[in-house]
């Protein structure tokens, strides 16, 4: 039987988080998450880590030897160059951790959480694409409760990504989280079920 395989995306603070852990907590599907992954990646001691403080110098790691992420933050989501350098050290890591647990894992069903799906360029590694989509003033709104960032520092990172509309376009399926959790959580249902009965 073919796997089904999920690549759940949007952009920084559209609702990923909740989709995943109800996919996770109510069908007890496999979550694979990216950006664990890519935690994992930067570990003390890592041979990322150590390029990482190469290039830039001891201020991108803390006392505690682990990656000052606030600092790294501020030099790569201005300068889009940088930004690329970084992606080139961790998303093969990223990738190889993800098929390795695809190639082991025996659900029917598989969830990928991977904020830079497009961007990455690992839409090959998934069936279909799912795409979590709010309004943009939203989005800033949520970015910045959640992180404590200033305008500028929200739309830096909002602007590292591809727009959230041409995700959209990309998408087998959009997830509207513009409304309330339960209208969100309905459409997730709705995904669900409808593409399996599509695949019966």
């Amino acid at each position: 039987m073919l796997k089904r395989i999920i690549g759940l995306t949007g952009g920084i603070g559209t609702g990923k988080t909740t989709v995943s852990n109800y996919l996770a907590n109510t069908y007890q599907l496999p979550i694979l998450d990216a950006d664990i992954y890519a935690r994992d990646a930067v570990e003390p001691g890592s041979p990322v880590l150590n390029r990482i403080i190469t290039r830039y110098g001891a201020e991108v790691q803390l006392a505690d030897r682990t990656l000052n992420r606030k600092r790294l933050g501020e030099i790569i989501f201005p300068n889009p160059e940088e930004r690329q350098w970084l992606e080139q050290q961790i998303h093969p890591y990223v990738r190889d951790r993800i098929e390795s647990q695809l190639n082991t894992s025996e659900s029917p069903t598989v969830v990928l959480v991977i904020p830079l799906l497009f961007e990455a360029n690992m839409t090959d590694l998934v069936t279909e694409i799912w795409v979590v989509s709010c309004p943009q003033d939203q989005q800033i709104q949520r970015i910045q409760e959640r992180d404590r960032l200033s305008l500028e520092q929200t739309q830096s990172r909002l602007h590292s990504q591809l727009p959230l509309a041409e995700k959209a376009a990309r998408a087998d399926v959009v997830l509207d989280n513009s409304s309330t959790r339960d209208s969100l959580l309905q459409q997730v249902d709705r995904a669900l079920m409808r593409t399996r009965t599509n695949d019966k």
